[in-house]
């Protein structure tokens, strides 16, 4: 029988890192979530009444919050306003990595473009933070287990 979980070894969000596809690390970042959608079919199955289903699309998207230091990525997402230019597509790399834990866990995000340009957003006495939601395409998960 197994004893009581060692709370030290919960991960701490304290040490999430977001990374952008040249390997800066986006300090200015307070909060990072990408889930996947999966989309499916039901499936009339003969002899039975349970309904069967069959996985047909998945769909990325996600979310990153943090402080407002810069306009940099406001200004690469503005390429696409520009009728001649694509979109700006880029890989992100997001990290908890708690001394503590048992092991670091790095997902990298794959062609990642943001589906939203949050342009301005302020407020007297407060401090600026933005959040720039985005859709994906791929991902990998980067498991590196430390012993104990």
């Amino acid at each position: 029988m197994a004893g009581p979980m060692d709370a030290k070894r919960v991960i701490s969000g304290n040490f999430g890192f977001l990374y952008d596809q040249d390997g800066n690390w986006l300090s200015n970042t307070t909060a990072v979530e990408a889930s996947i959608e999966i989309g499916m079919e039901e499936v009339r199955l003969a002899g039975t009444r349970w309904l069967g289903n069959k996985t047909t699309t998945l769909k990325g998207s996600g979310s990153i919050s943090g402080y407002m230091v810069t306009s940099e990525w406001i200004e690469k997402m503005n390429q696409v306003t520009d009728d001649a230019s694509s979109p700006f597509v880029t890989e992100l790399q997001v990290v908890l990595d708690d001394p503590e834990s048992f092991g670091a866990y790095r997902v990298r995000l794959k062609n990642v473009t943001f589906d939203t340009i949050p342009v301005i957003n302020f407020e007297v006495g407060s401090i600026v933070e933005q959040e720039y939601t985005f859709v994906f395409s791929g991902y990998e998960v980067i498991d590196a287990i430390r012993p104990n």
